[in-house]
């Protein structure tokens, strides 16, 4: 076994590999850029080297320098994690001529699957079942829309080289095929230094299964059931689970079967991941394979208990399989959620900055359930706009599915972050989703539940109900905090009210509360009544309440009578007020935003990367204004309605924060 790994990556993933290499004693290398110096990954390390600038370009993807920095603490293996060089055949080759292990597949595995034109040509070979499309090399925009059009509309552009949804679109029509392949192509370039494009149908009503597999040098191979990882946006996974819902033991077996025959068939050790997209009838088609762990692997690892980050070390150092195909039963449900540094409100656009407050539910039991927190970020630590956007990834376990939804649920509630936007509240609002929760959701999920983008969550009358019940509990003993520390006042001593007035959501809510020792119930105009307990002391930012039996966990942030609350994916400004500060706070007049409806603002911290117009020009509703690149990928600006360009306030090249004017209209 190694006695010492270096790790060839940052972030989540390495913070990862090296709690793993703790466990089974191995030393563990981190190399980082500037941007990381201060990164969880470079402080868990047992040692750490620095590599350059920020950009990937420049530091984590240069073969040369990570070369170098082998040489330098004599590491005897090296773990690529996902993204960067993972996929690189010839940074494998490197790592083989200096007679370095590489944690993952031999290179003839890498070439042959992780090019996803080659990988469809020998499943083809093999009799896998594809999904139609044009496996050749596309040279223009031109060729890119005659092919579009003999595949037939919607097709899957996608980089040769790809993975993380970079460099992937979907085109519906020859225009959006046209400028697809030059965003992908654009996208490839800066994200792997290889351009390569390739087009394949787009199968609609799709669900995306893929199959963890393990195989060691000795000639054996196994699958560790599936991954459904349908709910996805802009073609990167947002929410995962293991097993599916969808799939029954006959085609997980048959999927399985042909999973580990493929591994087997290109001479695969290592871990590595066999995606495939699945019908309504459970027909299933090979999508490609992940020569390197998936971002996704720890829902695997909580249903079968197999460490796979072990069993990669475990192979590259020459090791058998210690399972066989019949020991590997699945066991309860798990689901992982994606937490990026997205902001749900903005369109999903990345955001960067300072996480002022990060604190991750504990990780063990939950309930019923089991909490598991991957991250590489910390409180004050700096969310960059380098690299990719992933805070941390956030999986819960339980015996079956509804538990480990709950369980998900809660613990989503008590993950608080701030200082950046993020995309928590939406996770929370998939998680009550009916669609999810029933599990019948395909690939399309977010596109067309969420077709106008996500503006928070609604709570229902029961919901809000409890929300104003704890809200107003809440308040009563913060009232008599403030009671105890003011004393008393002209001899008299002051008397907290029973009667309140909540209002949230637009909804007035008058209730009465009747508190006793171990908590309060609150009862409301209809003479409804709630039970409310909870050991929430006024300035905690995260209050665990029961109410009506049920746990209810708020994010709580005090404001003017009341409190902001955010829960289930609602943000709430929660007022609790006298039945006479009620009355008058009716009467006091809404105040109206800017009207910024004649200016173009950019919608998160970027680099513009081409300006489309000029001042005078006339625009048309849905025309491209300006393109500005954030995190490794190229966002379109459009012109929301007709009108005509007043001033251009940027060029090509500026590097912009959020709400930064870029042009004025007329």
């Amino acid at each position: 076994m190694f006695d010492k790994i270096l790790i060839a990556n940052r972030g989540e993933i390495a913070c990862r590999v090296i709690k793993t290499a703790r466990r089974m004693g191995i030393k563990t290398v981190a190399i980082y850029s500037d941007a990381d110096r201060n990164a969880l990954h470079v402080e868990m390390a047992d040692e750490a080297v620095h590599i350059g600038p920020p950009p990937a370009n420049q530091s984590y993807i240069v073969i040369d320098k990570v070369m170098d920095a082998i040489r330098q603490t004599g590491a005897q293996a090296v773990h690529p994690g996902y993204g960067f060089l993972s996929e690189n055949p010839k940074f494998a080759e490197a790592l083989e001529a200096e007679g370095v292990a590489f944690v993952g597949p031999p290179v003839k595995a890498i070439e042959a699957m992780g090019d996803k034109i080659t990988s469809k040509k020998i499943a083809q070979e093999a009799n896998v079942s594809t999904v139609p499309g044009y496996m050749g090399l596309i040279e223009d925009a031109d060729e890119a829309v005659k092919i579009s059009n003999e595949i037939g509309y919607p097709v899957m552009i996608k980089a040769s080289a790809g993975g993380g949804g970079k460099g992937m679109r979907i085109a519906w029509t020859d225009e959006e095929a046209r400028e697809g392949f030059q965003s992908s192509k654009n996208e490839a370039a800066s994200s792997f230094g290889d351009d390569r494009i390739f087009i394949e149908k787009f199968v609609t009503q799709p669900r995306h299964i893929e199959i963890q597999v393990l195989a060691d040098t000795h000639g054996n191979a196994v699958y560790l059931h599936e991954r459904e990882c349908s709910i996805q946006r802009r073609n990167q996974k947002v929410v995962e689970e293991a097993p599916s819902p969808f799939l029954d033991p006959e085609t997980r077996k048959k999927m399985g079967e042909e999973a580990v025959a493929l591994a087997k068939a290109v001479g695969y050790a290592s871990a590595g991941t066999v995606e495939f997209i699945v019908d309504g009838d459970k027909n299933f088609y090979f999508l490609e394979m992940n020569t390197r762990l998936q971002v996704e692997h720890p829902v695997t690892e909580l249903i079968t208990g197999v460490d796979l980050v072990e069993q990669m070390i475990n192979v590259a150092a020459g090791g058998t399989l210690p399972m066989k195909q019949e020991d590997l039963k699945i066991n309860g449900w798990a689901i992982e959620n994606r937490l990026y540094a997205e902001d749900p409100y903005r369109g999903f656009l990345p955001s960067i900055g300072r996480l002022t407050r990060y604190r991750p539910p504990a990780e063990g039991p939950l309930g019923d359930g089991i909490v598991r927190n991957d991250t590489g970020v910390f409180e004050g630590g700096e969310i960059s706009m380098y690299y990719d956007p992933m805070i941390a990834k956030l999986c819960t376990w339980g015996p079956d599915r509804p538990t480990a939804i709950e369980t998900m649920r809660n613990a989503l509630d008590s993950f608080e972050v701030e200082g950046i936007g993020h995309n928590l509240p939406f996770v929370a609002a998939v998680m009550d989703h009916p669609k999810f929760v029933s599990g019948d959701m395909t690939t399309a999920f977010i596109a067309e539940e969420y077709p106008d983008g996500f503006d928070g969550v609604t709570l229902g009358e029961t919901d809000l109900r409890r929300v104003a019940a704890a809200a107003a509990a809440m308040n009563r003993v913060a009232e008599i905090r403030r009671a105890r520390i003011s004393g008393t006042l002209d001899n008299h001593e002051r008397h907290v009210g029973e009667d309140w007035v909540v209002t949230a959501q637009g909804a007035r809510m008058a209730v009465s509360i009747a508190a006793d020792h171990d908590g309060s119930t609150v009862t409301f105009e209809d003479g409804g009544a709630l039970r409310v307990e909870g050991a929430w002391t006024p300035g905690d930012s995260l209050a665990w309440m029961t109410v009506d039996g049920k746990p209810l966990v708020l994010k709580v942030e005090k404001i003017t009578h009341g409190y902001r609350l955010r829960t289930r994916g609602a943000d709430m400004k929660v007022h609790v007020r006298t039945p006479r500060q009620a009355e008058l706070a009716a009467l006091m007049p809404e105040k109206l935003p800017p009207d910024t409806s004649k200016m173009l603002l950019c919608p998160m911290p970027g680099l513009v990367v081409k300006i489309d117009v000029e001042e005078g020009q006339e625009v048309q509703e849905g025309q491209a204004l300006c393109t500005v690149e954030a995190m490794k990928m190229e966002n379109i600006l459009r012109a929301e309605r007709k009108g005509v360009v007043s001033a251009i306030k940027a060029t090509a090249g500026d590097s912009l924060a959020v709400d930064d004017v870029i042009m004025e209209f007329e």
